[in-house]
């Protein structure tokens, strides 16, 4: 029993003194790159949000996706933004190829919303190979109606499901 005792106040002790250095790392807190904690308290988590190169950062930062007007595939200067950001990502990270998904709300014939979400896909895509972005690096599918972000039956719902989305794939060209 005082064995047990002993030992758990050591161990306490021990955890109690590991927290008491917050600088035990440097004055920088060790995300100079060097030192023990080297590569570990860095602001950039590789595959993360933050990481400029993954695509989690592409999908949240930049933006995977463009919307369109009712029975339009027009580009709107908010789609056009967006596109220029991905455009500039893209170039920057030659290793991905994208499919572009195009994609419409549930007003509409099945047929017909398939041929409007191959024309938002289409507009997408044309305006990427207009900034730069290689035309071999770039796909497109059209899902029509069938995959809706919800399943409403109001103007605001249906505004969010005639979109144009851009999906990474793969991670390597060659």
């Amino acid at each position: 029993m005082k064995f047990t005792l002993s030992a758990t106040l050591l161990i306490g002790a021990l955890a109690l003194s590991a927290c008491t250095n917050p600088d035990r790392f440097g004055s920088d807190g060790g995300s100079n790159g060097t030192g023990a904690g080297a590569g570990v308290n860095t602001d950039v988590i590789p595959g993360s949000a933050n990481d400029p190169a993954s695509t989690a950062y592409f999908q949240q930062a930049v933006g995977d996706r463009v919307l369109f007007q009712v029975d339009q595939s027009t580009l709107t200067a908010v789609g056009q933004t967006t596109l220029d950001g991905q455009a500039t990502w893209l170039l920057s990270n030659v290793d991905y190829q994208a499919v572009i998904e195009g994609h419409a709300d549930e007003q509409g014939t099945r047929d017909y919303n398939l041929a409007l979400g191959a024309r938002r896909a289409n507009a997408a895509r044309e305006y990427l190979i207009a900034r730069g972005v290689p035309a071999a690096r770039l796909r497109v599918v059209s899902y029509g109606k069938e995959r809706p972000i919800e399943i409403c039956s109001s103007e605001d719902c249906y505004a969010k499901n005639r979109r144009a989305v851009t999906v990474l794939a793969g991670g390597l060209t060659s």
